[in-house]
């Protein structure tokens, strides 16, 4: 008759399979960063709607109201920043010659369908030569602009007229959008 006498250790069998834990766990999160790090740039992001592919935000009819909140709540953050999107003119009568407002409504209620307008005080020396309502892209740089206190202003650098989008209203801004340092 053969006996073996085998000695069990609990604390050294624990820290083994804690060790060989550890270890997984490790080799893991290496495999995930080197798939997250490597090989991407912002090449590879190019041709995703979410990242421009240039210096220019170009500002989507779904992000409009978010932005536009991101902007005037931290204006400093945006000074210098070129966007691009589409609104109407818009005009009120206390603004300058050279400006208007780059605006859409902003759905708040749809039994019956309410709206407000919003948008960026814009400034270029051609403003006046578009008419109320007309439809235009812009291109332009944010400033810190005064009309009734310090507010962001587009200075145009770039101006086309536009047809009037499928969708023109624009919704209300999201409760969890977070503000980043930079629009996009």
């Amino acid at each position: 008759m053969f006996v073996c006498n085998i000695k069990f250790n609990k604390n050294a069998c624990f820290k083994g399979i804690l060790a060989i834990f550890a270890i997984v766990c490790i080799a893991l999160a290496l495999v995930a960063a080197s798939k997250i790090f490597d090989g991407y740039s912002r090449e590879t992001f190019e041709n995703l709607e979410c990242l421009p592919n240039s210096n220019i935000a170009i500002i989507r009819d779904e992000d409009y109201t978010n932005i536009l909140k991101m902007v005037n709540d931290d204006l400093d953050t945006y000074i210098g920043q070129q966007i691009s999107f589409t609104g109407y003119v818009y005009r009120v009568s206390d603004i300058k010659e050279n400006e208007f407002i780059l605006a859409r409504d902003m759905l708040i209620g749809n039994a019956p369908k309410q709206t407000v307008v919003v948008g960026f005080l814009s400034k270029c020396d051609t403003a006046k030569d578009f008419e109320n309502n007309a439809w235009v892209t812009i291109t332009g740089t944010i400033e810190k602009g005064d009309y009734h206190g310090d507010i962001p202003i587009i200075n145009i650098s770039k101006i086309e007229k536009t047809s009037k989008p499928e969708k023109p209203e624009v919704p209300l801004p999201d409760d969890y959008y977070i503000p980043t340092s930079a629009i996009y």
